[in-house]
């Protein structure tokens, strides 16, 4: 049991070895707090962690849901208590969940960590494979399992934003890879797949369309934050 408090020392410590023994290896190389714990003080955190890291268990440590003020506070701790500084910093971020562009990428560019998005095509939605009258795929996860997100989707923008993909002769995937990958800080694109096809689409889309800074404007305008 962790009684609620998964970033306390007693926790990690056999958090770690659990993970260590289902990976099969002697360390991790990106070892990531999964959220902010309420219980336990950062610097109870940060010790631990910086033990890992001591014993070659850990070799780099991030976050994960933090707000922009727990990042810097984290910071902050860490130079407090002379040990290793997160390096990176993962939050939901879609061109429908922008929330993090008013603190979170502030103080991740402030403090030269790197981003990761998770959830970045909303659940398959910025995939391409969802219409208006269409719905979408049978096993998707909008359709499966978050139909009540799909039930709130802009319709009107998610179509001009597939006229604007359409001029420019590219998918939906590929200008939203684009549009993340022009983002300051933004590291890496979490996007999950379920076939193996998919990971090779990603993949792909990354390298596939790089937009200039006024398409990278238009992008964002049909989404606001």
């Amino acid at each position: 049991p962790d009684w609620g408090a998964r970033g306390s020392r007693r926790y990690i410590r056999l958090a770690i070895e659990a993970s260590l023994t289902r990976l099969q290896t002697d360390w991790i190389d990106l070892y990531q707090l999964h959220q902010p714990d309420p219980l336990t003080p950062i610097e109870e955190t940060l010790a631990a962690l910086d033990e890992l890291i001591a014993e070659g268990k850990v070799r780099y440590i991030g976050h994960s849901n933090l707000s922009g003020w727990q990042i810097a506070d984290a910071e902050y701790r860490a130079q407090l208590g002379a040990h290793p500084k997160f390096i990176s910093a993962q939050n939901e971020y879609s061109l429908v969940a922008r929330g993090v562009e008013a603190e979170v990428l502030p103080a991740v560019n402030a403090y030269g960590l790197g981003f990761l998005p998770f959830f970045p095509l909303f659940n398959g939605l910025f995939t391409g494979k969802y219409t208006r009258g269409g719905g979408g795929p049978a096993d998707g996860r909008l359709t499966a399992i978050r139909p009540e997100a799909l039930a709130r989707v802009n319709w009107d923008a998610m179509e001009q934003y597939q006229a604007f993909c359409d001029d420019r002769g590219i998918t939906m995937l590929e200008a939203t890879f684009g549009w993340f990958l022009a983002q300051p800080g933004l590291s890496c694109v979490i996007a999950g797949a379920t076939k193996p096809e998919q990971i090779e689409q990603n993949i792909a889309a990354g390298t596939a369309w790089t937009p200039s800074a006024a398409d990278v404007a238009a992008v964002s305008a049909f989404f606001p934050a």
